[in-house]
């Protein structure tokens, strides 16, 4: 049989497709990130007290860790593209109820709903960007996941920025008399739409081709997508039907080892990598930095352009791990970002821990204490993003064999989520109790044992094909 030669298609090809694919992740940190100015506006509306506020600001990460463990099994049985189809759909409703809700229950219940497409798209997105891209730009192009999602952080701090100064108030009346935290959620929509078109023209994995038997379309789709390291199309089909070649219908019984009849270790490394991703602290910036600035003394104004700092410098951060990912390697990396987020955190627990307080109990800094803590902030968003931030995602999604691959990633993601949810509805009590200086020095220590787990933990996965890894 003639072997399909490769066609030295443009990069620019796989980029496209990875981005479309990672517009999941912009609507992953936009719907993360557009609770965050809300909150008071939300309070005021509801009638809640801190602990329904808190409750209602986490209540997508529910949705989050079931759309997480979910979506591995439905890309499996539906294939990559219609699972990110129906994501996009569930991005858009909840988008319009979240916006419209009347009261705090239906709030909830749509935050929710949008929690299960946010979990979705936290695995779908690094699936198929993994499985479509060359080995030697996997980890930059799966690095596109992560800009996306800080990308989606930002763009919401300027859209609820833009339409709280526009409305003088996310409590204020914006347009057509609805208050304006209404419009921060509805603005979802817009890209959510962005999102169901661009996935109606991109190709389905080639790597689900091979397993459903469509040999003739996934040998086509790499063809055109290239391995820019020579050989065929057919090569690349035989290696992926070897790698399959003893497979079945993915099922959690996978993650089993035959032989010791334990869980697989690779899993215990994915679900390690997701749980300290989180219990570093990074999304208590991203969800009530608002609430955090304000609680230092700032006014809401000047607490939501800090907002926008700290998403600019995050977006510029995961630039430059997506520079360096593919030369430097992922464990180094993390290893780089473990030893930041200690230092800067630690700073940050000691300023707070001797900061004094007002008769409301929020702290008080000195003008000098509350630039450093600021720079000190900067400082830890900038050590997680060109770290933890993007390799994580891109580990998840490369690390586990084709065979437990789906299995693997529901329940590393499902796991990265309730680590979240566990973060964001501590923080509030946390706060009032024991002080942000007692939180920090919580954080700065899960982030050094995170550095002893990568070090002995994880491997290098660097330039390795899915199949050889």
């Amino acid at each position: 049989m003639n072997s399909t030669p490769i066609h030295r298609a443009s990069p620019l090809h796989v980029l496209l497709l990875a981005s479309v694919a990672a517009i999941g992740g912009f609507l992953f940190g936009f719907d993360s990130g557009v609770i965050n100015g809300t909150v008071a506006a939300l309070k005021g509306s509801f009638g809640t007290d801190a602990d329904g506020t808190g409750f209602a600001v986490g209540s997508a990460l529910l949705g989050c860790a079931v759309g997480a463990f979910g979506a591995g099994a439905l890309a499996e049985r539906l294939g990559r593209r219609p699972a990110m189809l129906l994501t996009a759909i569930v991005f858009i409703i909840s988008a319009i109820a979240t916006g419209a809700a009347p009261d705090v229950s239906l709030f909830v219940a749509a935050r929710v709903l949008g929690g299960l497409a946010i979990g979705a798209a936290s695995i779908l997105a690094p699936m198929y960007i993994s499985e479509v891209a060359p080995a030697n730009l996997r980890g930059r192009l799966s690095s596109l996941q992560q800009l996306a999602i800080v990308l989606g952080l930002f763009f919401a701090f300027l859209s609820n920025y833009l339409i709280a100064a526009a409305a003088d108030g996310a409590s204020k009346a914006f347009w057509f008399g609805a208050p304006a935290w209404r419009w921060m959620f509805w603005m979802e929509a817009v890209p959510s739409a962005v999102f169901l078109i661009g996935v109606l023209f991109i190709p389905e994995s080639p790597r689900f081709l091979v397993a459903r038997g469509k040999i003739e379309q996934a040998r086509a789709v790499f063809a055109r997508i290239g391995n820019w390291g020579g050989g065929s199309a057919d090569e690349l089909v035989r290696e992926v039907r070897e790698s399959l070649k003893a497979d079945h219908k993915p099922r959690l019984s996978d993650l089993i080892d035959r032989s010791s009849g334990h869980i697989a270790p690779v899993l215990w490394v994915g679900v390690g990598l997701a749980i300290f991703q989180q219990f570093v602290g990074i999304n208590v910036i991203f969800y009530y930095g608002e609430v955090l600035w304000k609680a230092a003394g700032l006014t809401s104004d000047e607490a939501l352009q800090r907002n926008l700092i700290s998403g600019g410098v995050n977006i510029l951060s995961t630039f430059i791990a997506i520079a360096l990912i593919d030369k430097v390697g992922r464990k180094p990396l993390l290893l780089f970002g473990s030893v930041g987020m200690v230092i800067t955190l630690g700073v940050m627990a000691f300023i707070f821990a001797r900061a004094g307080v007002d008769d409301k109990g929020n702290p008080v800094l000195s003008k000098e204490a509350g630039l450093v803590a600021f720079i000190a902030a900067l400082l830890y968003i900038v050590s997680f993003g060109t770290s933890w931030g993007p390799v994580m995602w891109v580990l998840l999604g490369e690390m586990f064999p084709n065979r437990l691959r789906g299995a693997a990633l529901a329940v590393s993601g499902a796991a990265n989520w309730i680590a979240n949810f566990a973060v964001t509805l501590t923080f509030p009590p946390l706060l009032a109790g024991a002080g942000l200086g007692s939180a920090y020095g919580l954080y700065a220590g899960a982030a050094l044992i995170s550095g002893v787990f990568v070090f002995f933990a994880v491997q290098e996965t660097k330039g390795k094909t899915l199949e050889q890894m």
